[in-house]
């Protein structure tokens, strides 16, 4: 254990000013002054010592596959049937997606995925579901958001994977918010069996600790992201941001980066997440929760409404019924949309 002398020390070094030059045997990370033994500066970004990256090559990814542009829509079937999470939402085919403008790509490449913005929905509002046509297990999966959907009553987005006879090959919500919600839940729902402990090195807090997808109202086992900006309305004031989720034999990891954050090697082509300092949730995977319990994954993007979850919650945050909110409000929704500059998956 450190002593009180060296402590305060080391948070000095790490949180001092510069005006110059820093003194030995301390080294400069920015404006920061840090103790090598204690920390290191990948990408510029001061970093905690037990996250800092390896020398061996291990940590870092290749073999990038980037999802961009109209070949985007190419990866990924367009899901038309009845919503499981039984939502107030009609979902299109991709033919009715591009013709109704819930679906595009701009000018500079990025890709839209919106809804019917524009009409009453007695039925249920008109949405996007796609699921990619390939899975992936062990991987690092990097999207770079420009804009997510708001932050808005009766809304229910998510960016998530999940696997063949549900709940059996697990289920990862990246990405996933409900109604008037300013920060992102990441959870995972299995099959009977997999719990998580309550102390684990993140900066998000826990919600819950049993990951089995028959219990609590199929809750799963959920991290509250700490950081302020990391969904919604609150995300896209800031231009938006990066996520990483890094899933391997041994944990599952997520890290949100802001705009202004991005570390420098993460959308290079070669990222080597060991450098990218505590993560914003992590999931252990062993003797209490095993790797078996995820399989291969489809990749999953879509905007519901209301539902087992968002409808659920509706009240008291957002008034009256929320399928009547939804059906009658077309403007509402106008923020309802992805914005993706690019969706990029890599391996080892």
């Amino acid at each position: 254990m450190l002593t009180r002398s060296v402590v305060l020390f080391t948070v000095f070094c790490a949180s001092l000013i510069v005006a110059q030059q820093c003194p030995s045997p301390t080294k400069q990370c920015g404006q920061a002054c840090y103790l090598d033994d204690l920390y290191c500066c990948p990408n510029g970004i001061l970093t905690q010592k037990q996250f800092c990256p390896t020398d061996d090559g291990t940590c870092t990814y290749g073999n990038e596959q980037n999802w961009k542009g109209w070949g985007f829509f190419d990866q990924f079937n367009f899901f038309n049937g009845a919503d499981p999470t039984h939502g107030f939402v009609q979902y299109v085919d991709k033919a009715t997606a591009q013709s109704g403008g819930l679906i595009n790509v701009t000018s500079s490449g990025q890709i839209y995925i919106g809804v019917d913005n524009q009409n009453k929905a007695p039925s249920g509002r008109q949405s996007v579901r796609i699921e990619s046509k390939n899975t992936i297990k062990n991987n690092l999966m990097i999207l770079d958001l420009a804009h997510m959907p708001g932050s808005i009553c009766g809304s229910w987005p998510a960016f998530w994977t999940y696997g063949p006879n549900w709940p059996n090959s697990g289920e990862i919500d990246i990405i996933e918010g409900v109604n008037q919600e300013t920060r992102n839940s990441v959870t995972l729902h299995t099959k009977t069996g997999c719990t998580m402990a309550a102390a684990r090195d993140m900066s998000g807090t826990v919600k819950s600790t049993n990951c089995d997808a028959n219990i609590n109202g199929n809750a799963g086992c959920g991290v509250l992201l700490s950081k302020d900006n990391s969904y919604g309305d609150s995300f896209n004031k800031q231009t938006g941001g990066v996520y990483a989720m890094e899933r391997t034999d041994t944990f599952i990891k997520v890290w949100y980066f802001p705009r202004s954050s991005v570390p420098a090697d993460t959308l290079s082509g070669s990222p080597n997440p060991c450098g990218w300092g505590q993560p914003d949730a992590v999931f252990p995977l062993g003797a209490s929760c095993g790797s078996d319990f995820f399989g291969g994954q489809n990749i999953i993007f879509n905007i519901a409404f209301c539902g087992d979850w968002a409808g659920a919650v509706f009240n008291p945050g957002c008034s009256g019924s929320c399928t009547d909110f939804v059906a009658n409000n077309p403007q509402a929704f106008r923020e309802s949309y992805w914005l993706i500059n690019s969706l990029r998956v890599l391996s080892k």
